[in-house]
């Protein structure tokens, strides 16, 4: 694609990266065959070729984003499917991030979209308030019907049955393998994870060091700031990833670290993609250095040498997290992981499509991920499994309330198999659940 930026506005290094990227595209719209906005509106500036048009538009021209431009950019999920389908490598993930932090600095919302953005910005990314805003949710949800905007109606809708009380697996600590010790590691226990379900961390924690990690909790360590980027709040996801470099950084300083282990596959794309965030800052260095250390759990578990296990009689339906399989570019581990541990894998038609959660997306787009969730519901339940597996949080939570089948986190059930508790969410309505002792 042949683009017309100044020498100026080529100085600014975000546009200098928009400006490559938008060179690379060949305008082939291989991207519109799996592009999950574009299959459910069919309107070709839901697509990221007709997105990236007007992105280029936007930046070349220097304009203040209108209402159709905006529209259209917050409709993208950042699935990243686009990128996986594209011939030519265009880095759609760089380009539209890019575009919503100059929506976000040039573009004045409507007063409900401003308090909407603000207020979630303020809970998903704390637990602490994340936990009351639950609580407040679950107080609320008899009065959903009333409530004047969809958003708000969804963010009711989404809120679970149950809110588990905090793990204190979650504070900063160490703990020491079971044997021999192979790696050390620290383990990114995330934001929103610990406030609704506090069972992927634990069993995290126990299948590392029962398969010789020493497994640490940096102090100072929280959110990815994944939330806020795709937002477009750049000052805020860049002082959240920031305290992450410096707590890890800390550890690689101290007795080291062979990985930064990540069980919610959408923080692993952001945290793989620090050394990009702060490429042009004092913190360059570091921030790749740890970029070049993260991995998702399943990718360390490849390492670990997982036991054989005898066959589990149950047929597993595994959802391929869009953030794992499209923004990491991993898709067999968590497949391989699971036949090892002797369950039966199968997969829906359309795996490569998203579930419609992409962060706060189900919250801020409510209709569009609705269809979306349906979709991949109908198609996982086709196979007939005793159970649902991904690897994410918020794919978790919305095909979850979407099915009656469990689901579960993929760590949750290679712990059960080599020796953990039975996931919690297997457990029969009205069967107590198994104690499970803490680890410290």
């Amino acid at each position: 694609m042949q683009t017309n930026f100044t020498k100026e506005q080529l100085e600014d290094p975000g546009t200098q990266r928009a400006n490559e990227i938008l060179r690379a595209c060949v305008h082939c719209g291989f991207c519109t065959a799996t592009c999950p906005t574009y299959q459910v509106l069919g309107d070709e500036l839901d697509s990221p070729r007709g997105r990236i048009y007007l992105i280029k538009d936007m930046l070349e021209n220097e304009r203040v984003p209108d209402a159709k431009t905006v529209k259209h950019i917050d409709r993208c999920l950042s699935c990243l499917a686009c990128m996986t389908t594209c011939p030519s490598g265009v880095h759609y993930m760089h380009l539209v991030d890019h575009a919503r932090a100059y929506v976000e600095q040039n573009y004045k919302r409507p007063l409900t979209d401003r308090m909407l953005r603000w207020l979630l910005a303020r809970i998903l990314p704390y637990p602490g308030r994340f936990r009351l805003a639950l609580l407040g949710a679950k107080l609320a949800q008899p009065f959903k019907g009333l409530m004047p905007d969809p958003r708000l109606k969804a963010m009711l809708e989404m809120t679970p049955r149950q809110i588990p009380p905090v793990s204190r697996n979650d504070d900063p600590q160490s703990f020491a393998p079971e044997r021999p010790r192979k790696k050390r590691v620290a383990l990114m226990t995330g934001c929103a994870q610990k406030a609704l379900n506090t069972d992927i961390n634990d069993a995290t924690i126990r299948l590392l060091t029962r398969l010789g990690c020493e497994v640490v909790v940096a102090k100072g360590a929280g959110c990815c700031g994944a939330l806020t980027h795709h937002m477009g709040r750049e000052t805020e996801s860049h002082a959240t990833a920031e305290r992450n470099i410096s707590a890890w950084s800390a550890e690689i300083d101290g007795e080291g670290l062979d990985a930064i282990v990540i069980n919610t596959s959408g923080c692993g794309t952001t945290v793989k993609d620090y050394g990009h965030m702060f490429r042009n800052t004092p913190l360059a260095a570091e921030a790749a250095r740890v970029s070049q250390r993260a991995m998702d759990v399943s990718e360390l578990l490849m390492q670990l040498d997982l036991p054989a296990a005898t066959d589990q009689d149950l047929t597993v339906a595994y959802h391929a997290a869009c953030s794992l399989q499209h923004g990491q570019q991993i898709k067999t581990h968590p497949k391989t992981l699971l036949k090892r541990a002797g369950f039966t894998v199968v997969e829906p038609a359309d795996s490569h499509l998203c579930c419609g959660s992409a962060g706060t997306y189900n919250l801020m787009q409510p209709e569009i991920s609705s269809a979306l969730k349906a979709r991949k519901v109908k198609t996982l339940e086709a196979k007939s499994p005793d159970l649902i597996a991904a690897g994410n949080i918020g794919c978790m939570m919305q095909i979850g309330s979407g099915t009656a089948l469990p689901i579960v986190h993929t760590v949750e059930l290679l712990d059960w198999a080599t020796g953990g508790p039975k996931p919690p969410a297997m457990t029969a309505p009205g069967t107590a659940a198994k104690a499970v002792p803490m680890l410290r």
